[in-house]
């Protein structure tokens, strides 16, 4: 189990200690003084209690660092009061906060451990007790029964003293382990959401990257061909590759800035922009047969417009590069869906976007993410993308 390095909490346990240390060990020398009857002469009593007084203490203040070492301290104290008959000394409680920091920083072994030390020197030290009473306070009615009685509740209420130590540090070992493990849930959540942002980005990205480029290539093809005999034509089309670049431009610097600061999605596309798309697919040579029947019933949520917008700007990016001119656009606005077909030309098979492409991909997320679903499919020379994006009622 990791260790928990020095630090401020350490001094307090020491000084905690060194308290307990002046509070108990007089009170046990004084008891030690006032004994009639001792196996050991005065002074060494006095010295025994001192040491396993200090000894105690001492475990008590490395018990959290240490719990095994504050352990074994303890029995070895509490074998050599015992060994030397000494009596019960107010010093030993500070097993209590041995027992309590075995169970709470323990290691796995260590926490049983310190459970059966708590129920054998319950036992243990009840029947010493018991044994010491029987020989004072109860010598003028001194039966077999009665021993046995005495020595048994002593032996109860130790071991319930005991385990009860034990059994609190226990609480606070699994409190600790839930606030580590709720530490952990947030630090996975932070990641995770992290990671869906980088996602989001990179599939905006693609989006915008894609679709200029495949315009750009279009139109510079176009003006390349057309630069001899139509210059008009290609002038158009440069100017429409420089408006192109400079909107793709901004689009890749502001999901930059969204990478470096993650200040939020900034403005996204809606349904208003979608004749600002088409427009750029016309330019590009292409003219898409657009119908929308019916239309919206209200204002859809923000997440069905960015959608749409970027399904149908992936549908239309993919018609300009593997299609032969002719598209067509539907999207038909329901109230409580939004179906999206887009259906173009293929020159060959070859022109399919790849399945595994990341367009294709990306289109199922945005669908997915709204709780929709999208499917593509290649039918006699046409390649079809149908999208479904439930909006719930009108707005």
């Amino acid at each position: 189990m990791t260790r928990t390095p020095i630090s401020i909490q350490f001094v307090f346990e020491i000084l905690g200690a060194a308290i307990g240390f002046v509070l108990t060990v007089p009170l046990s020398l004084a008891m030690v003084s006032a004994q009639t009857e001792a196996v050991l002469p005065t002074w060494a009593s006095l010295t025994v209690q001192l040491l396993v007084g200090a000894a105690l203490w001492f475990a008590a203040a490395i018990a959290r660092l240490r719990p095994g070492v504050a352990l074994s301290i303890s029995w070895a104290a509490a074998f050599v009061q015992l060994s030397t008959a000494q009596v019960p000394s107010i010093a030993n409680i500070a097993i209590f906060a041995v027992l309590f920091a075995t169970a709470a920083w323990g290691s796995r072994r260590l926490v049983w451990i310190g459970g059966a030390s708590a129920v054998l020197g319950g036992i243990i030290a009840g029947g010493y007790f018991g044994v010491l009473s029987s020989g004072s306070m109860i010598q003028d009615a001194f039966t077999t029964v009665r021993v046995f009685t005495v020595g048994g509740i002593f032996m109860i209420t130790g071991v319930f003293g005991l385990l009860l130590c034990w059994g609190a540090g226990l609480l606070w070992r699994l409190v600790l382990q839930s606030r580590r493990n709720r530490e952990a849930q947030v630090r996975a959540e932070a990641v995770a959401i992290a990671e869906q942002e980088r996602v989001r980005i990179a599939r905006d990205m693609h989006d915008v990257v894609a679709h200029s480029l495949a315009v750009v290539i279009a139109q510079a093809d176009g003006a390349r061909y057309a630069a001899a005999t139509d210059p008009e034509a290609a002038t158009t089309a440069l100017a429409t590759i420089a408006q192109t670049s400079r909107a793709a431009l901004s689009d890749v610097r502001m999901l930059l800035t969204q990478l470096r600061h993650q200040q939020g999605e900034g403005p996204q596309p809606t349904l208003a922009d979608l004749e600002q798309l088409f427009a750029q697919v016309r330019n590009a040579g292409m003219e898409p047969r657009v119908t929308i029947d019916p239309l919206p019933p209200g204002e859809p949520p923000a997440s069905i417009q960015l959608a749409v917008y970027r399904i149908l700007q992936e549908a239309l990016t993919n018609a300009i590069r593997h299609g032969s001119g002719d598209v067509d656009v539907t999207i038909s606005w329901m109230p409580h869906h939004v179906d999206l077909h887009v259906r173009n030309s293929t020159a060959t098979e070859s022109a399919t976007p790849a399945v595994g492409g990341h367009g294709l991909i990306g289109m199922r997320e945005r669908a997915q993410l709204v709780g929709g679903n999208l499917s593509t499919e290649q039918v006699h020379g046409e390649f079809h993308v149908r999208a479904r994006l439930p909006i719930g009622g009108a707005a």
